[in-house]
């Protein structure tokens, strides 16, 4: 029948409005087969057919290992990837960080207009010791649950501002760009300038991307209210949504991440080549996700 035919298919919008007329038809048909007492093969057919057409209806389906896979190895990272809310987000943190490193070289002045004397001193008292001696160990034991609670309270912020336009997700972004960019500046250029490298390089590629991508889900949110290509702002929201969450999903793999190697590798006695090899691969695994995802994506598309 066309109902059964239509099952599992994307549909036209003249097809869904017959769709929904045929549906409305097979359900009277069963309920008047239900009433005259028509015969059990009859009945057991309309029952079938309007279950068919209520599970097409309602898009009921079943939970696939290899569909999940596939969403969060290609889906996400293409979508990640071609969405231009993602390269607006990247082009806002890493050109105000570059940018307030570059000022705070140029005019040492800076780091303390735009974070103050006493944020600076404290942290270079946090890295005074070398990583791995034994002041610095013991301050940092245990920290892995801070820094997971730390991280998320940033990737939180810059994704739930995402619902007032976007605008606080670019404000929560620029800030933390800024003072990040600020606070490195001026630690590259203090003398405690090698203990600090030798800490947050290992950690830095996770922890920094994930920032962005927070705020590129944010952003995406933003947009489905500025933008609602004809439907109510609710649900232009709602159908964004799904979009939104997997890149905020991403950004949260990469948190837990950045938490356990900033709190297992970047504080060990392991030497900076080792940290630096760590960021290394840590970057290529990156762009290998990214790029594998855009190009397995981008050949099924075609193939569609």
């Amino acid at each position: 029948s066309w109902l059964r035919a239509a099952r599992g298919q994307r549909l036209e919008p003249a097809r869904v409005a017959d769709f929904a007329r045929r549906y409305r038809a097979a359900c009277s048909d069963l309920a008047l087969a239900t009433g005259m007492r028509f015969p059990a093969g009859t009945t057991e057919y309309l029952q079938q057919l309007v279950a068919d057409a209520h599970t097409q209806l309602y898009r009921i389906e079943s939970f696939s290992i290899l569909a999940w896979l596939h969403s969060l190895l290609v889906d996400v990272p293409r979508r990640t990837i071609t969405d231009p809310c993602t390269w607006i987000a990247a082009a806002v943190f890493w050109g105000l960080f570059g940018g307030a490193i570059v000022a705070t070289w140029l005019r040492p002045e800076f780091a303390v207009e735009v974070v103050g004397d006493g944020m600076l001193a404290n942290c270079e008292a946090m890295y005074a010791e070398r990583p791995g001696s034994g002041g610095f160990t013991a301050a940092r034991a245990g920290m892995a649950g801070f820094y997971v609670f730390n991280n998320a309270g940033i990737g939180l912020k810059c994704f739930a501002g995402g619902i007032l336009f976007g605008i606080g997700s670019l404000l929560t972004l620029a800030f933390n760009g800024l003072v990040l960019g600020t606070v490195f500046g001026h630690m590259l250029a203090s003398p405690v300038a090698a203990n600090f490298g030798e800490f947050v390089t290992a950690h830095g590629p996770f922890e920094l991307t994930a920032i962005v991508l927070s705020a590129a889900a944010g952003l995406r949110l933003g947009w489905a209210l500025v933008d609602t290509r004809g439907w109510s702002r609710a649900e232009s929201l709602r159908r964004t949504a799904p979009e939104a969450l997997g890149t905020a999903g991403l950004a949260t793999v990469l948190f837990f991440m950045a938490a356990f190697v900033e709190a297992f590798i970047s504080p060990s006695t392991l030497p900076w080549s080792a940290k630096t090899a760590v960021a290394i691969a840590s970057t290529a695994l990156m762009v290998a996700f990214f790029i594998t995802g855009w190009i397995v994506g981008g050949r099924a598309a075609d193939a569609g």
